[in-house]
């Protein structure tokens, strides 16, 4: 599958588990790309077009709400898709997170074939 995936989370053994799971999903390992914070995946998307960006909601520097929210300003990230992929049960800030362009939400834990579904619902693609 061709398409880029932009992985931002702070932590770096839930990175590196996700993209196992995206690599599962059939997403070549040089089209996945990572971010500890909102900040740093800016600057990748400065460089790197995604077509998918699977985001914690709860880190240090710039949080996934405030990254979420700049991506939907800028006219030329308004057609990324966006997967909340976070600890967060706040319905309320999930449900705000939907004007900010954020199509699914999976809560951590989650089972590596939940997330291979997800990706396949939102990419369009049959896995």
């Amino acid at each position: 599958m061709s398409c880029n995936v932009l992985i931002v989370d702070d932590s770096p053994i839930l990175r590196k588990a996700i993209t196992k799971v995206v690599k599962l999903a059939g997403i070549s390992e040089d089209h996945i790309h990572e971010a500890g914070n909102g900040r740093e995946a800016l600057d990748v998307l400065e460089s790197v077009w995604v077509d998918l960006v699977l985001l914690d909601l709860n880190m240090p520097v710039m949080d996934g709400e405030e990254f979420a929210k700049r991506m939907h300003e800028r006219d030329d990230l308004g057609h990324v898709a966006i997967v909340i992929v976070s600890t967060e049960s706040n319905r309320e800030r999930l449900d705000r997170m939907k004007s900010y362009g954020v199509v699914e939400a999976l809560h951590k834990p989650f089972e590596p074939e939940e997330l291979c579904r997800l990706i396949s619902k939102v990419l369009g693609v049959k896995l």
